[in-house]
């Protein structure tokens, strides 16, 4: 049974913040530059000046927000022009208050300034922020002629401060993309281990049994038999040693979402699943496997999941009889056990077979035979649950399943 499902990726920002915050620094520090000039506009002695400039700020202040909604926006060509803005306003300050230097008052654009320097930092880094912050420096000490100590404060501490931040979003990027990269890895592996499960659960069975009977046959169909183990072994490989083609989620993200196939093997009867459909009675789906060899205990009532679970729960069950099937031989008697929990449903198979060697598992995964490791613990680690596995040699092997409702939902 094939299903599509959309999931979709959120690509994520650690700077966006910072955009949308000088966004709002911009307009605020605008603000304060034209209400400074109303309160202290009998100082100039070319109010026109002052006027004409605090105007082509405004101005330029609203007319450029989108520019600085985001990196992308924020071009070198604007960054430029801003800078630019700011340092005029800054060298026009004596022409507008001839006392500007003698008093050690503030300049034109005063703190407005600053949010230019804020936009190179966020945009290149420490490296641009340097640039900015040491030309509205000098255009500082220029404008004042002999410095005084609070001039040499300010600029000191705009330069540290947009260094720092420059610095600061620099590291954020690098975290940003190392998770990135995580994520794209921990997507790429599950979605190798969910191509495996359905490896396992179809072609390599399939493989195997033609190899099993073809040995017993004999004749052509031995050499059949023996293709089909060479085929088997090769798979194998391939699946354990992560060749198998995934999909990018980088790349698909890009896109704003993922589409993927998930293909689930269910018994006979759960067909009609669906994922968009409502909650599924387990009892459904694992009830197919009761007959002569198999014995199945339910509860008398309905255990229901989300379809996606149940499925892959039901695909779990299924993969831990076909392990009894081979191993503990025709002979062997087996039991399913449904219990409802209130957190979580519990499903145990059992069978009374020989049971597994110590150390087989771990034999058998590193030969790339994966069924225990995939088909069962895999299912229900995406799940979010848990597969436990008991087995004592002479005594049979018992695999608890359990699935918390809550994650299941998810």
């Amino acid at each position: 049974m094939a299903k599509t499902q959309r999931s979709r990726v959120v690509r994520m920002s650690v700077e966006q913040p910072l955009w949308r915050a000088l966004t709002g620094y911009r307009v605020l520090t605008m603000l304060y530059a034209v209400l400074l000039y109303v309160f202290t506009r009998e100082e100039f002695e070319r109010p026109w000046v002052a006027i004409s400039y605090l105007s082509v700020m405004a101005v330029w202040t609203l007319a450029t927000l989108p520019r600085v909604a985001n990196a992308a926006s924020c071009t070198k060509g604007f960054l430029v022009a801003d800078l630019t803005v700011a340092l005029v306003g800054i060298l026009l300050t004596p022409l507008a208050n001839f006392e500007a230097q003698l008093i050690d008052g503030p300049t034109l654009p005063t703190i407005w300034t600053a949010g230019s320097v804020l936009a190179y930092a966020i945009k290149g880094g420490w490296r641009w922020a340097a640039f900015a912050s040491s030309l509205v420096a000098a255009a500082n000490l220029v404008e004042r002629g002999t410095p005084s100590r609070d001039t040499l404060h300010n600029v000191l501490l705009v330069w540290v401060a947009s260094i720092a931040i420059g610095y600061v979003v620099e590291v954020a990027r690098a975290s940003e993309a190392t998770l990135a990269r995580a994520l794209e890895i921990e997507a790429a592996t599950r979605e190798r281990e969910r191509l495996a499960r359905d490896i396992h659960d179809s072609v390599l069975q399939v493989l195997a049994m033609v190899q099993r009977r073809g040995t017993a046959l004999g004749g052509e169909a031995a050499e059949l038999g023996r293709m089909a183990g060479e085929q088997e072994v090769a798979l194998r490989t391939l699946v354990s040693s992560g060749l198998v083609p995934t999909m990018r989620a980088s790349e698909e993200a890009s896109q704003g979402a993922v589409v993927r196939v998930v293909e689930v093997d269910a018994p006979d009867g759960a067909g009609d699943v669906r994922e968009d459909s409502g909650p599924v009675d387990l009892r459904a789906l694992l009830a197919p496997h009761a007959g002569a060899k198999v014995s199945f205990a339910e509860p008398g009532a309905p255990v229901l999941l989300p379809p996606a679970a149940a499925l892959e729960l039901a695909a779990a069950v299924s993969a831990a009889l076909d392990n009894v099937r081979r191993h503990a031989g025709d002979g062997a008697q087996a039991w399913i056990l449904v219990e409802d929990e209130p957190g979580e449903v519990i499903v145990t198979v059992r069978d009374d077979g020989p049971g597994i060697p110590e150390g087989r598992l771990a034999q058998a995964e590193g030969e790339g035979r994966l069924g225990v490791a995939l088909s069962i613990r895999g299912r229900l680690r995406d799940l979010g649950g848990s597969a436990e596995l008991l087995s004592v040699p002479g005594q049979g092997t018992e695999v608890e399943l359990k699935v918390p409702r809550g994650k299941a939902k998810r």
